[in-house]
């Protein structure tokens, strides 16, 4: 594995958190970091004293380069700001010179230099840009930088709408530039979050601008849903909603009244933020046996939690990190739900049928059950011996 960035005779060792489950092929930056971090040195050669916001850094190589201007860093992703310790760990800088901050935080400190990834949800992008209006002026530089791909008319127009004058750069091995001039006077309120309706019971689902299936009900959680009858009894029971996104999974539980606790875990801080204002809005009554936590699966539960003994843990689980197709995000999420649950306790996952979740359930558990499945999905259940 590739984790030595040299670059202007600058050299930092970057990982990809978590470690252990990462492609030998995989790299902790991009073509796009490498772009950025080339035109900011070759053209601010004396940047000191500057004001300046990093957003989106995937695994913290331009927190790491950019360090010594001590950075407000923000991101929606545990994984990332986790990766992004451990990188600046790894090349020996304090992470003291960072200010973290989670997307859902508001930030009143003006910036002077924004240095921007272009994330892969454009609405994350239109929800930073709304933010941003507030902290910057007519002689603040923007900068973003993304994967040619991802880069359109329309991610231009979006920056000229809530920012000022923009243009980009060419491409360069895939990635591309983009400059925003800010005119300073731009106030635009947002749309987030957006709020759609359940069927039965009738549910208001707010969700901020990064929560998958933000216009809707997925239909991998609508299966789930269908078949919410043949989960176990939950009378006095705990449950994870796991990758809970918008928490519909966990709100519907919660309406059974069974004196069940349910517990949102979710790696993005939108999705948990957008869950806990589902729980209040519609079940403010249960707030009490609701608990929520950010994590990467379930890597901090024991140390964030006040259940000991988990009787079920239901999932729908992603399989991209960023850009990359991957199922260790899923395989992950088997293992720990099989290490937190009791003896006798049972995962829920509902998946594609095509991807190969039964055999690594089957290596995990020893069994699985099939309990419901059609043309696309699969919902499978496995029991803790």
């Amino acid at each position: 594995m590739n984790t030595s960035l040299t670059l202007l005779d600058r050299n930092l060792q970057l990982v990809r958190y978590p470690q252990n489950l990462q492609h030998p092929s995989w790299q902790a930056w991009d073509a796009a970091d490498e772009y950025l971090i080339d035109y900011v040195e070759q053209n601010f050669p004396k940047l000191t004293n500057v004001s300046i916001s990093i957003y989106n850094d995937d695994f913290g190589a331009l927190a790491c380069w950019f360090a010594a201007l001590k950075p407000i860093w923000v991101t929606d992703s545990y994984v990332a700001k986790q990766s992004c310790l451990i990188n600046l760990q790894e090349n020996n800088i304090s992470e003291e010179l960072v200010t973290f901050h989670d997307s859902v935080t508001v930030i009143d400190v003006k910036a002077e230099l924004v240095l921007l990834k272009v994330p892969k949800t454009t609405a994350l992008l239109e929800q930073q840009l709304i933010d941003l209006q507030a902290r910057v002026s007519p002689t603040t530089t923007v900068i973003a930088a993304g994967k040619a791909t991802l880069i359109h008319k329309s991610t231009l127009a979006l920056f000229e709408k809530y920012l000022g004058t923009t243009t980009t750069s060419l491409a360069k091995k895939k990635a591309r530039l983009i400059f925003c001039q800010p005119a300073g006077n731009k106030v635009h309120s947002s749309p987030y979050p957006s709020i759609w309706y359940t069927e039965s019971p009738r549910f208001e689902i707010n969700n901020l601008a990064n929560v998958f299936a933000r216009q809707q009900l997925d239909i991998g959680a609508r299966f789930m849903l269908e078949h919410l009858s043949k989960l176990p009894n939950l009378e006095n029971k705990t449950v994870i909603d796991l990758g809970c996104g918008n928490g519909v999974l966990g709100l519907h539980i919660l309406n059974q009244k069974q004196q069940t606790k349910v517990v949102f875990v979710d790696e993005s801080y939108m999705a948990v933020a957008s869950a806990k204002q589902n729980v209040l809005a519609n079940l403010p009554e249960q707030e009490e046996k609701a608990e929520f936590i950010v994590s990467n699966c379930l890597d901090d539960f024991s140390k964030n939690s006040s259940s000991t003994e988990v009787d079920l843990v239901i999932c729908n689980p992603p399989f991209h990190q960023q850009n990359t197709i991957t199922d260790h995000i899923a395989w992950q999420m088997f293992k720990d739900a099989q290490a937190l649950l009791k003896k006798g306790g049972q995962l829920f996952v509902v998946g594609n049928r095509h991807l190969d979740y039964p055999n690594k359930l089957k290596r995990l558990f020893g069994n699985v059950t099939t309990v419901a499945t059609n043309q696309k999905f699969s919902i499978l259940s496995a029991s803790k011996r």
